[in-house]
C-alpha cells in the first residue's frame, strides 16, 4: 500500500490557499490553473480505477468551486493510489501539485 500522505498534504495545502484568495486573483488565471490541476488529478485517478476506459473531464464549476474540485480530485487520486502497485505515480502527482502552487505564487 502506498503512503499518500505527501499528496494529501500538498493538495489540501493548495486547496486551502485557493479558498483564501480574492475573486480578483482567482480571475487572473489562478482558478484556471487550479481547474487544470484538478482535471489532471481526476484523469489520473480514473486511469488507475478504470483502465482502458475514456476518462470523464471535470466540468468548470466556477471560480469559487476550484478549491473544492481540487480537493476532491486529489483525495480521489490518493484513494486510487493507496490500492495501486507500490510507487505508482505518487511522486509525480506530488510534484505536479507543488509545481502548480509555485506557478500560481502560492
Amino acid at each position: 500500500m502506498n503512503d499518500t500522505t505527501p499528496l494529501l498534504t500538498a493538495v489540501d495545502r493548495l486547496a486551502d490557499r485557493l479558498r483564501a484568495l480574492p475573486q480578483s486573483r482567482l480571475s487572473r488565471g489562478v482558478a484556471a490553473e487550479g481547474l487544470a490541476l484538478a482535471r489532471e488529478l481526476s484523469v489520473r485517478a480514473q486511469r488507475i480505477e478504470e483502465p482502458g476506459s475514456s476518462p470523464r473531464i471535470m466540468p468548470d464549476a466556477g471560480l469559487f468551486a476550484v478549491a473544492d474540485q481540487l480537493a476532491v480530485a486529489g483525495h480521489d487520486l490518493a484513494h486510487a493510489l493507496e490500492r495501486a502497485p507500490e510507487g505508482a505515480a505518487l511522486s509525480g502527482a506530488v510534484d505536479l501539485v507543488e509545481a502548480t502552487a509555485r506557478r500560481c505564487g502560492l
